[in-house]
């Protein structure tokens, strides 16, 4: 009989355990992103982390050859099912499938894990949460999208970030699409890789956009990536069109109607968002086009002002941490169903990756209350006190093994992070005494024995 084989206790790469502070500290974060969401009037929807692949559709992979090799598929019961890759598809399908009983338009917020079979690393997780706004129906469009700006900076600054440490930058994908049709790029396979290769140029640089909107772009580890097999003349237009900053400049080099449309919705946008608290975050970079298929108009992309530290220590620039748009098309895919929608994700863990960095976020301790078990015999007393414990709802354990000594005791309640140690043997029980030990405390043997009527009072002064 061959002995048996003893498991790797590890992770897949891109995914990440969390546990005591850590969870936590995100759960404050997530706690402070919905406050502000119901703030604006946004309502919760929960779907399932599942959806029908069918209703899915790929709108992630760069691979020609595999449409859905950015997700995670499996064969369910009847059809092939698929872990959501983001808020925005599941919401699309909700909304199709339950628009008669919903009030117009449909403001609504969602907080949930997606998955992603993408190269991880750098705060980029296969596995992370989203915290995601949008508004879904006929509305006027600058107003919703504006809004939508809106609640990204009021959001980010109820977070703990401040103004200048973020920045908002918007754009319309129509601009784009419109030049692009003007160099008569017609088919829509090469038209999201000019996209996406725009989308990617703060990632890999002028180069790396050329390369890609040409043959192919070979990273550092030696992945190819298919470009758009573009002319050079047409890469070159592409590339002039990605180093104009301003409206106006836009306006003398753009002539089609699409360009224009673009930049006219781009306009009323801003005027719109001169009426609210924050115009001054708000700036333009027609750069921004997002690189998910749907969306075809606003875009919207926040980025950090400041470098952080990989888990290597090397500084580097963490990518965006809101972005979104609109995808009036969206929810068309679905029968009897179309309605305009704009919204955006909070990328929840690449948030706090950051703000962890530069703002520690204070929580309180969760950790329980040790009941220490000096003798068996006395285990009704401690029960006692625990159950007294209890019903004043402060956290608090009884340890569970009798068998170890009070230093063993100890050492558990402070690898645990227990803020006190309750210590009491017979002579305290005979005389109505109990002793706690403060094990957060700096100063050693911290401990005070006090009246046992006097429990709950003194606990509550403590933590």
């Amino acid at each position: 009989m061959k002995k048996e084989e003893k498991l790797i206790p590890d992770l897949p790469s891109g995914f990440e355990d969390r546990w005591n502070k850590k969870l936590a500290v995100k759960k404050k974060l997530i706690n402070s992103i919905e406050a502000n969401f119901l703030k604006y009037g946004f309502a919760p929807l929960e779907t399932p982390s599942f959806e029908k692949s069918i209703n899915i559709g790929s709108f992630l992979a760069d691979d020609e050859t595999n449409s859905m090799s950015d997700v995670f598929s499996f064969k369910g019961e009847n059809e092939e099912i698929t872990l959501r890759y983001d808020l925005s598809s599941p919401l699309s399908r909700f909304v199709a499938q339950n628009y008669r009983d919903l009030a117009f338009p449909f403001k609504r917020y969602a907080i949930g894990n997606v998955w992603r079979n993408e190269k991880s690393g750098n705060a980029r997780y296969r596995e992370f949460t989203q915290a995601d706004v949008d508004i879904i129906g006929n509305t006027n469009k600058a107003q919703s999208d504006s809004e939508i700006c809106n609640v990204i900076i009021s959001t980010l600054l109820n977070c703990g970030l401040k103004k200048d440490q973020f920045s908002v930058s918007i754009s319309n994908r129509k601009i784009i699409q419109g030049l692009i049709k003007e160099l008569k790029i017609s088919d829509q396979n090469q038209e999201l890789k000019v996209i996406r290769a725009i989308d990617k140029l703060e990632r890999v640089g002028i180069k790396g956009v050329e390369d890609l909107l040409k043959k192919e772009r070979v990273d550092a580890s030696g992945a190819v990536t298919k470009g758009a097999n573009l002319s050079n003349d047409q890469a070159s237009e592409i590339l002039d069109f990605i180093k104009i900053k301003n409206i106006q400049d836009l306006k003398k080099v753009l002539k089609n109607s699409v360009s224009l449309e673009g930049i006219r919705e781009t306009e009323e946008l801003l005027e719109m968002a001169s009426l609210g608290n924050f115009s001054n975050q708000i700036k333009t970079n027609f750069t921004i086009v997002r690189g998910l298929a749907y969306y075809d108009g606003f875009c919207v992309e926040t980025n950090l002002n400041f470098k952080v530290k990989n888990p290597k220590g090397k500084e580097i620039d963490i990518g965006s941490i809101a972005s979104g748009g609109r995808y009036d098309k969206l929810i068309s895919r679905f029968k009897g169903a179309d309605f305009p929608g704009t919204g955006m994700s909070i990328g929840v863990d690449r948030l706090l990756f950051a703000i962890n960095q530069i703002n520690e976020i204070k929580v309180q301790s969760s950790e329980p209350i040790l009941i220490c078990i000096l003798e068996e015999k006395l285990i009704k007393n401690y029960y006692s006190i625990l159950n007294k414990l209890r019903e004043n709802g402060i956290n608090s354990e009884l340890y569970l093994d009798s068998s170890k000594n009070l230093k063993k005791q100890l050492t558990y309640a402070d690898k645990r992070g227990c803020p006190i140690a309750i210590i009491m043997g017979e002579n305290e029980i005979k005389e109505n005494k109990i002793t706690l030990k403060k094990l957060t405390s700096s100063k050693e043997n911290d401990q005070i024995t006090i009246s046992k009527e006097n429990l709950i009072d003194e606990i509550k002064k403590i933590i």
